[in-house]
């Protein structure tokens, strides 16, 4: 088992294959927890700060480990063309004190209960689908750090 601390810098070298390490966004969130890449190496992470989905985290000579956010339940609401209609809509997800994510023309949050009554009682379209979420509290770390 390899033991990793922190990602990779760096590009990888251009004839490494990529091979993924999945990993769900609960876990992406921890420092400590354990990972099995899809050609079965398996990888310890004591982490000096929290990895993100498409970090490198560990090369050889021949392959090139990076994490891969694994998709799960999300809700994504159309945006529209209102500013202070999607502004509210985020105020009232946020009252619930869930996460959102907001792309170019959706505002996403993991599907739940809760979120799924007060869309339906506000008479809010939503669409319940599977993608990577990546809430607005998780974004990528600052790479303006040392690693020494």
């Amino acid at each position: 088992m390899e033991i990793v601390r922190h990602h990779l810098h760096g590009e990888p070298a251009p004839a490494a294959k990529r091979i993924p390490v999945p990993a769900n966004r609960e876990m992406l969130a921890k420092r400590r927890w354990r990972g099995v890449a899809e050609d079965g190496a398996e990888f310890g992470f004591d982490l000096d700060h929290l990895l993100a989905d498409g970090d490198g985290v560990f090369a050889t000579s021949t392959a090139h480990y990076f994490i891969e956010q694994t998709p799960e339940p999300v809700i994504e609401i159309p945006l529209g063309d209102n500013p202070a209609a999607a502004a509210q809509l985020g105020w009232k997800i946020g009252n619930l004190h869930f996460s959102i994510e907001v792309t170019s023309s959706t505002l996403r949050v993991a599907d739940d209960s809760a979120i799924r009554q007060m869309l339906e009682r506000e008479e809010i379209d939503f669409a319940a689908t599977t993608a990577v979420f990546r809430p607005l509290h998780s974004a990528p770390h600052s790479h303006g750090h040392s690693h020494d």
